[in-house]
């Protein structure tokens, strides 16, 4: 099977191509139509099994139509840490290049000022970390009742850095009627419980590391830092980002 099975539109077909792949995982294989026809997910998968770009690629393709206003997301991705949200939005540089999507990286480590600055302009993705998140929604710098598609990567990472009361709290603050995708290397209890608790009627799929020889790479490991100068190219009006998609 190759992307272009997938029911992805030309325009996400041709970036994925121009990335230099044409074979899905496992992973994308299941996650990327369940996404486009509007379900929740429930996603089983470690880092290196593809699964960052089988929720961007869907939600690219569900964005490309509508337009966000100021301090209102469409979406919000939430990520245990900056390093984990700094690849995420990699992926949407790589994959929305031929869309006209918006995107701002709410982590520690920069600018307060330029955070707003975007959102002021208004957002089709929003990436955060839970508490940057909550720390400009308390400051009344963004709102959350536009958000129509929900991703909570990494759950478990999430619940080991204790996380999940600050998820729970960005969860009421979305409407109910959206479309939630969570990811998990592993479904503890406490995990398997916020995703009863947050999702609907969701399709359980699980992906293997690794996958056939054209598929995605494994994701870079962490480093402690992203380095500034990346953040802001990654971001900048006309960015030339290059990248090694999840």
């Amino acid at each position: 099977m190759n992307f272009s099975d997938l029911g992805l539109k030309p325009e996400i077909l041709r970036a994925v191509e121009d990335a230099g792949y044409t074979i899905p995982t496992p992973i994308q294989t299941q996650a990327i139509p369940i996404v486009l026809k509007g379900s929740d997910v429930v996603g089983i998968a470690q880092t290196g099994t593809g699964k960052t770009a089988g929720f961007t690629l869907p939600m690219i393709q569900l964005l490309s139509q509508g337009r966000a206003r100021a301090r209102m997301p469409r979406s919000l991705i939430l990520e245990p840490t900056r390093e984990l949200a700094t690849q995420v939005a990699q992926n949407f540089e790589t994959y929305g290049k031929h869309e006209r999507l918006s995107y701002a990286l709410l982590i520690g480590g920069t600018s307060f000022d330029e955070q707003i600055r975007k959102l002021d302009r208004g957002v089709d993705v929003l990436i955060a970390t839970p508490g940057r998140m909550l720390d400009l929604f308390e400051r009344g710098k963004v709102l959350l009742a536009d958000v129509r598609i929900l991703v909570i990567d990494e759950a478990d990472r999430m619940l080991d850095m204790g996380f999940i009361p600050d998820i729970e709290r960005i969860v009421s603050l979305i409407p109910p009627q959206r479309q939630t995708l969570l990811f998990s290397a592993t479904m503890p209890p406490e995990i398997r419980r916020l995703a009863t608790a947050f999702l609907t009627d969701p399709e359980e799929i699980a992906g293997a590391r690794g996958g056939p020889p054209s598929a995605p790479p494994p994701q870079p490991q962490e480093s402690t830092d992203a380095p500034p100068a990346l953040l802001s190219a990654m971001f900048s009006p006309h960015p030339t980002p290059k990248i090694r998609p999840a």
